[in-house]
Formats: structure tokens, C-alpha cells, sequence
């Protein structure tokens, strides 16, 4: 159908090892939106999301993975960090899901 776009999660190549989480993730995420008078920030990680080299550097999105120009989204678990961190501190995605990468 056009305009409908395919969830990572539904793609062929997504570990179905991580199925279950990634699930259950966009039905927290599900719940949060529909809860009405709260504020709430929801971020939603790359598709590689593990430890690396903390560089104070990234990338935000919204509703689309970060992808650099080879099409890979990953962050290291450091930068998420100082990402969550810095959303803490300055609030800039009230009511909103953000999504970080290099």
C-alpha cells in the first residue's frame, strides 16, 4: 500500500532473537502516547546499540533510524548515555519520540 512503511521489526533481516523485545517496545510506546495529561519523552535506540568509544557525538530523528551514508544506524552504549542525558537536561522532545545514531 503506499505511504505504509515497514517497522524494523517487520523486516526479513531482524533478529528473531530480539523480536520479542522490539514488540513489546512499540507497545509500551503505544501505551505512553495514549496516556493522556503526561508528559513524556520516548527514545527509541538504533539498530546497533552496543559498547564503544564515548565521542559526545550524535545525531537525532524522529520516527526514522539515524542512518550515516553507508546506511548503518548504531550508536555505542556511551554516547545513548550522554544522548538520554542531555534529553534530561534540556527537554526538547516533550510528548515525542526521538531517535539517536551517528
Amino acid at each position: 500500500m503506499p505511504g505504509t512503511e515497514v517497522q524494523l521489526v517487520d523486516s526479513p533481516d531482524f533478529p528473531v532473537e530480539l523480536r520479542p523485545i522490539a514488540l513489546a517496545c512499540n507497545e509500551q510506546y503505544d501505551v505512553v502516547r495514549a496516556a493522556g495529561g503526561l508528559d513524556w519523552t520516548y527514545v527509541s535506540p538504533p539498530a546497533l546499540l552496543e559498547p564503544g568509544e564515548r565521542t559526545g557525538r550524535y545525531r537525532k530523528g524522529y520516527d526514522h533510524l539515524v542512518t550515516d551514508a553507508r546506511g548503518n544506524s548504531t550508536i555505542s552504549l556511551e554516547d545513548f548515555a550522554i544522548a538520554l542525558v542531555d534529553e534530561a537536561e534540556q527537554a526538547e522532545h516533550i510528548r515525542q519520540r526521538f531517535t539517536v545514531g551517528y
